[in-house]
């Protein structure tokens, strides 16, 4: 992950301003100021200034969010998936009519497999649309809903991986499910941490727990953020 030279101290300030409201009301009004500075933070103390709640998934519905639009430039016509697709590329594939991607080559490091064809690819939201929904989403309005399950402002928001890890996954937190590559587990417990500092979402105590147990082991490993506007 890229690295700033910012004070950890400082930028933990900030998130305390940031995210000392209660679980329910910070969730009820996650807006960033336009042009929010990123943070970079050592994982522990992303994971310690991440508020804690008790999940609900009462109400529920994965149409609540809306998915995939017309991505960052409709212009392209390609949708989000797509985009992330070719954002993603290690071979860039072929584009064709209708943001039709033909080759072109993936990895996935979930569990660090070579990909192709994009058809053999998920595009996996790092924190599930439930667990979004569990943490604080039911509370948005289905405006900023679609703006989560289409963020491509950062880039650990939306992952390409293969169907099959993420289809092990679902909706599973860090505590219930993580991805099967040892290798990855630092960079995955980061890229969710971050996930939920830059929307504003809650933890549970158990899913805590479970990265602070990850923040232990990667000693070194900075979590980069950028809160959503």
């Amino acid at each position: 992950m890229m690295i700033m030279k910012r004070s950890a101290v400082a930028a933990a300030a900030v998130l305390a301003m940031t995210l000392s409201l209660p679980a329910a009301e910070a969730s009820a009004h996650p807006a960033a100021p336009a042009g929010a500075v990123p943070q970079v933070l050592p994982i522990g103390v992303a994971v310690s200034a991440l508020p804690t709640a008790v999940e609900d998934r009462t109400g529920y519905q994965r149409t609540s969010f809306r998915h995939w639009n017309a991505g960052d430039i409709p212009a392209d016509g390609c949708n989000t998936r797509a985009e992330v697709l070719l954002a993603e590329a290690i071979v860039y594939p072929e584009i064709g009519p209708g943001c039709t991607l033909t080759g072109g080559v993936w990895w996935s490091y979930y569990d660090e497999r070579e990909v192709t064809p994009a058809g053999a690819l998920d595009i996996d939201h790092m924190v599930p649309l439930a667990e979004a929904w569990d943490s604080g989403a039911s509370a948005w309005t289905p405006a900023r809903r679609e703006a989560y399950a289409n963020d491509q402002g950062q880039p650990a928001s939306l992952v390409a991986v293969t169907a099959r890890s993420n289809r092990s996954k679902a909706d599973q937190d860090p505590a219930q499910w993580l991805p099967p590559a040892p290798d990855a587990l630092c960079r995955y417990g980061a890229e969710w941490t971050a996930t939920k500092l830059r929307w504003g979402l809650a933890v549970d105590e158990m899913e805590r727990d479970r990265l602070l147990d990850i923040a232990a082991g990667c000693g070194g490993t900075d979590v980069e953020f950028t809160p959503a506007p």
